[in-house]
């Protein structure tokens, strides 16, 4: 049998449980030289989980998949984000830590499933826990693999094997017995609807990353270029596979000719024929306003050829004037397609913005100098990731400040995860001592 994969649930289970009564026994510096030796056997990796997983899912692009690889491997914070809070006084010391939950299940999704799953190890991992992974269908082979090598790499620097694991094959009736299984205390999921559905009814605390529609807002005070620049960046990156991605832009009248007019310059197909609109909704959506699988993910050209539109050129984002009622707006279409919608001033883009958003409370960005606007916005829109000024890619660390994360929990409060949520916060208190100021 191979490290870390197993054809049966309990099987599964009884060994990630027996590998975490071993490792509950190692110190924290011992658990930083385990993520370590998982990152050294990864690095030399990327190039080919990367085209793996652009061939077995048949989305996004394999130069975007490797620097995302590579993000979720350095910028993944370990051991050093458990933190330790204290409180003291005259009766003595209160003593707040972080500790293990025990095995947790990972339900990952089929746009970023080896960057989820590694970055979600490596925080399950510095918090103590075990793991089972529960990869999507469409990415279970990658998902296998790199299951595989991150066990090894564990087993070859502790002894301990299987604290990594996963199972042979991805159904939703397995995900459902790991889901519910008395020996996992966490489900953590970053699936669709369907499996945090499932997860929400496990009995189970819940971490689960929601539905998105991120909106980005460009007012007449902006840096127009340094905005289109931005905004194509994110909206482009993977083919727009990213929950955090720009999906839609609303923009203010006295700048939207000008953000056009940039974005051209950036390698966007802009739109604003009613026969070109109306090819590209009848090829990225059916009938019942949903999206179209097979251009999930795929490029800016070959959305284009679908919806019979010729294009000289190679271009990265498909950009389409329209209505804030139009499909392309109101529904999360993981292309790199997206709507711009003109609005009259920045009251009415903010407006505009929130019902866009629908309360998903995921992530949003507004390209503004006015101090009082963005301040305005980011406590209007109550988003767990809001970008000022920058791409979308900031919001999760990519060229920016703060930690990597690919599970945003939206429907759980947690907002971008790290090894921190992924522990449980203890209290230990002595009395008659340890104050000494």
């Amino acid at each position: 049998m191979k490290s870390g994969i197993f054809p049966d649930v309990t099987d599964a289970i009884f060994a990630a449980k027996g590998a975490f009564n071993r490792y509950a026994d190692l110190t924290l510096n011992e658990r930083q030289e385990i993520i370590e030796a998982i990152k050294k056997a990864l690095l030399p990796r990327v190039e080919e989980l990367a085209e793996m997983t652009v061939h077995e899912t048949g989305m996004g692009n394999i130069a975007d998949k490797k620097k995302k690889l590579v993000f979720a491997i350095t910028q993944t914070p370990g051991t050093e984000d458990l933190i330790t809070e204290v409180n003291t006084g005259d009766h003595g010391m209160t003593l707040y830590e972080l500790s293990a939950f025990g095995v947790i299940c990972a339900v990952h999704p089929c746009t970023n499933p080896v960057a989820t799953l590694i970055s979600n190890t490596i925080g399950m991992l510095a918090a103590g826990n075990a793991v089972i992974h529960c990869p999507h269908p469409r990415a279970v082979n990658v998902s296998k693999y790199v299951t595989e090598v991150i066990a090894i790499a564990i087993r070859d620097t502790c002894g301990i094997d299987n604290l990594v694991v996963t199972l042979d094959e991805s159904l939703i009736g397995s995900t459902r017995e790991v889901m519910t299984h008395p020996d996992v205390s966490v489900v953590v999921c970053t699936g669709g609807s369907d499996s945090l559905g499932l997860a929400l009814s496990a009995g189970k605390k819940v971490i689960g990353a929601g539905p998105a529609n991120p909106v980005t807002i460009v007012d007449e005070t902006a840096e127009i270029r340094k905005a289109a620049f931005d905004i194509v960046k994110g909206a482009s990156f993977d083919n727009n596979l990213m929950c955090t991605s720009e999906k839609n832009i609303v923009v203010v009248e006295q700048a939207a000719d000008r953000l056009i007019e940039e974005m051209k310059r950036n390698d966007v197909y802009y739109v604003n024929s009613e026969q070109e609109m109306l090819r590209l909704t009848a090829t990225v959506l059916t009938e019942n306003i949903t999206i179209n699988k097979k251009l999930e993910g795929k490029s800016a050209n070959e959305i284009l050829t679908a919806a019979g539109i010729f294009c000289e050129k190679k271009i990265r984002l498909i950009v389409v004037e329209t209505v804030k009622k139009h499909p392309f707006a109101t529904v999360e279409l993981l292309m790199p397609l997206m709507p711009l919608i003109r609005v009259a001033d920045f009251d009415e883009a903010l407006e505009t913005a929130l019902e866009l958003e629908q309360g998903f409370r995921h992530t949003a960005s507004l390209h503004s100098q006015c101090i009082e606007r963005l301040n305005l916005a980011a406590k209007k829109m109550q988003t767990s990731v809001f970008v000022k000024n920058g791409s979308s890619l900031t919001g999760i660390g990519f060229d920016g400040e703060g930690h990597t994360s690919f599970t945003v929990a939206t429907i759980t409060g947690e907002g971008t995860t790290t090894a921190r949520h992924f522990a449980r916060r203890r209290r230990c208190i002595l009395t008659s001592g340890f104050s000494i100021r």
